[in-house]
């Protein structure tokens, strides 16, 4: 340093000018801001009043709409404001906390989700430790789930529990464990998954309640029930059994939904014409035997005249039924024609051992064996 003083002093010396003091230097400083500091008004009294106001001002905080501002006083609870703007005393008297009530929360068990750049989920990585849990008949299950949960009480969401999310992830796994130990792996594998998702929910919701972690499970999904993968294929086998029996089932079902009615209406008519049948032939016989009662009383009254009027009747009908074949003789040409036989029409021999083993001569047609007189 000497040497390096020395050759700056010749150096200034051959130049012509004076070379500065270090010790006048100092001095000459000290004395510009003496004379500097008296010219602030007010001087260090002001930089203390600013400073008090920024430190008063710093207690000024904003609680947003899903959000709770919980106060603490030397870091005890002292009150809970609502959303808008608040005051507290400054740190470190006072400090608030502002968590988001409202939010829904989620945690996943048994798998964790793997998301890309742009914040889509791509896939799920299964975590066995998490999700291999043991049921009731002594079958091993990967169960895959997630809870969903908001904060219900900000006080004790903050002071009665030490991380919450992995609070909420331990208990919901011992409850998950807990429900599927009372479960049937063909329950749990097909229509019993929400009764595990209710009965999960009501154990975690108790659980926690019993911690007093101030939070509320709003849902308990499954997002994958499956058996291990030594073993799946054979389990979908079973599983596609049962749909199968399940649909078979079904189709039985609507088959006879559909047929059951129709064969009841069918029953139902069938009973309505023979009732309108019994009714019409009681009815029909009950007048035919009326009639023959009437027709009775007047052939006792005038037997000659009631005899005419029934052949006459009787033949017109006869004769005015054109379906009817007729063959009319009179009496000269009955007794000289060979008596006519309607041999076309008799019935088909008996066959051996069938009764007498005879057949009955055809009634004579009264229409056909006519002669053209009375009988």
């Amino acid at each position: 340093m000497n040497w390096d003083w020395e050759k700056l002093s010749e150096q200034k010396r051959r130049q012509g000018s004076p070379l500065p003091d270090p010790g006048r230097f100092g001095e000459d400083l000290g004395k510009k801001l003496s004379t500097f500091k008296p010219r602030l008004p007010g001087g260090p009294k002001i930089a203390v009043l600013v400073v008090l106001l920024l430190w008063a001002a710093s207690g000024i905080y904003i609680v947003e709409p899903d959000e709770a501002g919980v106060v603490q006083r030397f870091g005890a609870y002292v009150l809970i404001t609502g959303p808008g703007p608040h005051y507290h005393l400054p740190f470190p008297i006072e400090t608030v906390k502002t968590p988001k009530v409202s939010q829904v929360r989620r945690v996943e068990i048994g798998f964790r989700s793997v998301y890309g750049r742009s914040g889509e989920s791509l896939q799920n990585r299964s975590v066995p430790e998490e999700s291999l849990m043991l049921t009731g008949d002594e079958n091993i299950v990967d169960v895959q789930f997630s809870v969903q949960y908001q904060i219900a009480n900000a006080v004790d969401y903050l002071f009665r529990i030490d991380h919450p999310e992995e609070t909420v992830k331990s208990a919901a796994e011992a409850a998950m464990r807990e429900v599927m130990g009372d479960a049937q792996i063909d329950s749990v594998l097909t229509s019993g998954k929400l009764k595990v998702q209710n009965d999960t929910k009501v154990l975690l919701q108790t659980m926690l309640e019993r911690y007093g972690s101030g939070i509320d499970i709003l849902a308990v999904q499954l997002q994958d029930v499956h058996p291990p993968k030594e073993v799946v294929e054979a389990f979908k086998d079973v599983a596609s059994a049962r749909e199968d029996k399940s649909r078979f089932i079904n189709e039985a079902d609507a088959y006879f939904n559909d047929i059951l009615p129709k064969a009841r209406g069918r029953a139902a008519a069938i009973l309505n014409e023979a009732t309108a049948y019994r009714e019409q032939t009681i009815r029909r016989a009950k007048g035919g035997a009326d009639r023959f009662s009437a027709l009775r009383t007047e052939y006792d009254k005038a037997r000659d005249v009631t005899r005419e009027r029934l052949y006459i009747e009787g033949m017109e009908s006869l004769l005015s039924t054109p379906e009817l074949e007729k063959i009319i003789l009179s009496d000269e040409a009955a007794r000289q024609a060979v008596p006519y036989l309607p041999l076309g029409q008799l019935p088909p021999a008996a066959a051996p051992g069938d009764g007498a083993g005879r057949t009955e001569a055809p009634k004579a047609d009264p229409a056909k064996a006519a002669k053209g007189g009375r009988p």
